[in-house]
């Protein structure tokens, strides 16, 4: 699939030259600085020298003072505690954090995961029964809870109090829990806002460490698990969660948990960046609760012992083994479904519906299929009796309104922008799919459903040098809002032949002009090789990567896309 290239404007603004003065570094890297909202020497400092010292007093949150208070209460009066989360991997960690903690000071502690297919997302009536059956007097909820409002006033008429310690958006009514730590609360001055649900249960734990006199450094033991929430939840590395990124990585990369270090065994990898994270750690976590239990899942990560955490990680990665092939099985299927209906193969949306898919890996396939037809997409199956779905969308595109559209089709929906999830009857199944593609064929426009490369700056060949390299590595930690920067080369060459190696990936050298030769690697554009094979000079956009080969270190040029050159 072709794809839109679009170029960033690099302002030649007082700004930049500033920055390139007194960072003594190259225009471009200080332009890169200034797009991202980088000005002046000390937002530099702060951007490539993250110290701990730059996160947020906890107590700045709304309700932190009540929560503690609570905490204090129960442990005081030994009361039981249930430390509640979601199944996925920012819920799971969060579990993880809070409940290692807490239980080094209170034995009367337990954590709670629900039931993926039997309970669903979020706090559940099922939950709250555990609680009161079992003499739970306090419930920490984490990653979940903000809109929880008839559950949680179900849990007062049992005289079970909540903390709630989310960061999802809230509705227009608070529950009524004792406190709800929530930054995205109207009301929250809290100067961050964009912290993963891990990350507010870590806020909470330094809240307590802070005035109990708890040295930071026993907190920051669980900065890794803040680190793989902040990969997998998808949140931006900006603001504190840059910071807490920074220092989970280092974490997770020099003395990571039990759990953690077992995984990072499995895999064979010894670095890990936040990709590495999202690809290879994270898939691994969340399986337990797609194929099985999500329980599994916080025994491995807050295992005390190296041989329990690594008998731990054996069961999670079989289900994550698991989880892949149901996944290949499922998106095989969906292609021959598309593939074989040229209805399917013209329209600007997928609707897929097989009720014998696993419902656990329906998100994955959505995504899968955006990807591969780049457009609105929703994937269904049967579960328990009705029809559940997970929608994805295109960037720029707005999967929430559409579905808003469509809400008289569905039994319930949430999410947000680019992902959601859905439930329906079987019998409206087909005039979703064709709802969904008139709201969706009246309302996107047409570059929208092609793919887009955002390109930040032009570089030239000749200006990648090591200093370059070791500044433009300061950026990292790279993710959401801080991606790694994508470079623009015109009329480039190539030396020798492009060849096609594994599964359709380019690889070849390039110089520009009088340049030094740089190993590319382009993944999936085995295509271009033909067209490079000509001998005619053409454009490339790429990241710049390290390239460890045999304990030899390189500069590697990673291909985003190629055009011939006008």
């Amino acid at each position: 699939m072709q794809k839109r290239w679009a170029e960033q404007d690099i302002t030649n603004s007082n700004a930049v030259e500033e920055l390139q003065h007194l960072l003594n570094i190259e225009k471009v890297l200080a332009a890169l600085l200034v797009n991202r909202g980088i000005n002046t020497f000390e937002e530099a400092r702060y951007f490539f020298r993250p110290e701990l010292s730059h996160l947020h007093d906890p107590f700045l949150m709304k309700d932190m003072v009540k929560a503690v208070q609570r905490i204090e209460t129960a442990l005081q009066r030994n009361e039981r505690i249930l430390i509640y989360g979601d199944y996925d991997v920012d819920g799971t960690t969060s579990v993880s954090l809070v409940y290692g903690f807490f239980k080094k000071i209170h034995q009367e502690i337990e954590y709670y995961i629900p039931d993926r297919y039997k309970e669903g997302y979020g706090i559940s009536f099922q939950g709250i029964d555990y609680a009161a059956e079992n003499g739970f007097s306090l419930i920490i909820a984490l990653d979940c809870g903000i809109k929880s409002v008839d559950k949680i006033d179900y849990a007062n008429t049992l005289g079970i109090d909540f903390i709630i310690c989310d960061h999802h958006l809230p509705g227009s009514i608070l529950p009524g829990a004792v406190a709800v730590l929530d930054p995205k609360r109207a009301d929250c001055d809290y100067p961050y806002k964009e912290l993963s649900g891990c990350g507010i249960g870590f806020k909470l734990v330094q809240a307590y460490a802070q005035k109990h006199g708890v040295p930071f450094d026993e907190i920051c033991c669980y900065l890794d698990l803040v680190a793989v929430s902040i990969a997998s939840d998808i949140v931006p590395i900006t603001g504190e969660n840059r910071v807490l990124a920074w220092y989970g990585l280092k974490r997770l990369n020099e003395n990571p948990c039990n759990g953690l270090a077992a995984l990072i065994e499995l895999s064979g990898k010894k670095q890990y960046t936040i990709s590495d994270i999202v690809f290879m750690i994270g898939p691994r976590i969340n399986a337990a609760g797609r194929i099985d239990d999500a329980k599994h899942a916080v025994s491995l990560l807050i295992a005390e012992d190296a041989n329990i955490a690594k008998s731990q990680s054996l069961i999670v990665n079989l289900k994550n083994i698991e989880r892949k092939e149901h996944d290949l099985s499922i998106t095989e299927q969906a292609l021959a479904m598309i593939d074989g209906d040229p209805v399917l193969q013209k329209r600007k949306t997928t609707v897929v519906y097989n009720e014998d898919w696993h419902k656990g890996v329906i998100g994955i396939v959505a995504s899968r299929l955006t990807e591969k037809y780049y457009r609105p997409t929703i994937v269904l199956t049967q579960s328990n009796g009705h029809v559940a779905g997970s929608a994805r969308s295109v960037l720029g595109f707005d999967l929430y309104e559409a579905l808003s559209s469509c809400s008289d089709l569905l039994e319930q929906f949430g999410g947000h922008k680019y992902a959601a999830g859905l439930t329906l009857k079987a019998e409206n199944i087909p005039a979703l799919q064709q709802r969904f593609e008139d709201v969706v064929s009246r309302t996107i426009p047409e570059e929208l459903l092609t793919q887009e490369i955002y390109i930040d700056a032009p570089l030239d060949l000749k200006d990648i040098d090591g200093k370059f390299f070791r500044v433009l590595n300061q950026f990292a930690p790279f993710g959401p809002q801080n991606l790694a920067p994508v470079f623009i080369s015109k009329n480039v060459n190539v030396v020798g032949r492009a060849s096609v190696v594994g599964n359709n990936h380019l690889k070849m050298n390039i110089r520009q002009g009088n340049s030094a030769i740089f190993d590319c690697i382009g993944f999936g554009l085995g295509q271009y090789a033909n067209l490079i094979n000509q001998g005619l000079p053409f454009d490339v956009c790429y990241t710049l990567e390290e390239n460890n080969w045999k304990d030899k270190r390189s500069i590697q040029v990673c291909v985003k896309g190629i055009r011939r050159t006008t």
